[in-house]
């Protein structure tokens, strides 16, 4: 009896099916099971009645988030900040990046990377008490320092401008590093050949970057930018609730949708525009990537993610 395409290709390639089991289990687990809670963003949630059993409201919750006027900040602060994290980040780890694969000392360049690449083994719990630690207005690093110059103390807790830099700054701190390593593996796979050929022809440091090494990182520039574009609408919530926490102050200029909807839950105990905020920032993220990924077909199908 012959065997049907899909079980020939199993008993084929068992080892390499093994291998995405784990991965396959993991999603379905945690990404597609949670996925009928949904269901709540459409009910008037109690404990006594359960998901399915609760009261339906249909789209009440949405009306709610929506005309409580917080929905367009919430979302406009989230886009910002991704956008900003995207450019400074992929920026800088494509510079760093190409000035290690530049050094001619092994040891220093080892050294270097691991240096780099250590932030973002730190979780943003620690990285809430360094920042803590550097910025509070009494005791913090930063102030003892300007205070023994003669010049006063900045109050950054109660001053919402200064967070859009000090979370571009301690975003690229411990997601650099990360990137870098990527970007330097791809330059590595040049042709040594093509460096030594264009040496030949005179060309100097910048021009082969220009002309070589930037050429080849186009791709993996817009892969990994379109991943990233992908849950544009996707705050980091450990940083932004690790770093600003409940600082009612700053929430006008750094309150992303995330946070938002954690303290709806938290502190509101409202279950069902806690699961609309989530439904609402899932939409978002799969009409943007949907968009941007037909305009990089438009520009080069080949480097598009489907």
């Amino acid at each position: 009896m012959r065997k049907s395409g899909f079980v020939q290709e199993l008993s084929k390639n068992r080892s390499l099916f093994l291998m995405v089991l784990p991965a396959v289990v993991f999603f379905f687990i945690f990404s597609y099971l949670p996925m009928a809670g949904m269901i709540i963003a459409f009910k008037s949630y109690s404990y006594t009645d359960g998901i399915f059993g609760s009261p339906w409201v249909g789209l009440a919750n949405f009306e709610f988030l929506f005309e409580s006027g917080k929905a367009w900040l919430i979302t406009k602060n989230t886009v910002f900040f991704n956008v900003i994290f995207m450019v400074v980040n992929n920026f800088l780890e494509i510079v760093i990046a190409i000035i290690l694969s530049e050094l001619a000392g092994k040891y220093l360049k080892k050294f270097l990377q691991s240096a780099i690449f250590l932030p973002y083994f730190i979780s943003w719990v620690v990285a809430g008490a360094i920042v803590y630690n550097l910025l509070n207005y009494e005791f913090g690093a930063v102030n003892t320092f300007l205070k023994s110059l003669g010049m006063g103390a900045i109050d950054v807790y109660n001053n919402p401008d200064y967070w859009v830099y000090i979370l571009a700054f301690f975003s690229a701190w411990k997601i650099v590093g990360y990137g870098t390593v990527i970007y330097l593996a791809t330059i590595t796979g040049i042709d040594t050949e093509m460096h030594e050929a264009a040496k030949i022809d005179g060309a100097t440091l910048f021009q082969r970057i220009i002309h070589i090494v930037i050429p080849y990182l186009i791709p993996t520039i817009i892969v990994l930018l379109l991943l990233k574009v992908s849950t544009i609408a996707r705050g980091d919530f450990g940083m932004f609730y690790q770093l600003i926490g409940n600082n009612g102050v700053l929430f006008d200029k750094t309150d992303v949708i995330d946070t938002f909807a954690f303290r709806a839950l938290l502190d509101l105990q409202e279950f069902g525009m806690s699961s609309a905020v989530g439904v609402y920032q899932s939409v978002l993220n799969f009409v943007i990537i949907i968009l941007v990924n037909e305009a990089v077909k438009r520009y080069s199908r080949d480097n598009a993610l489907f």
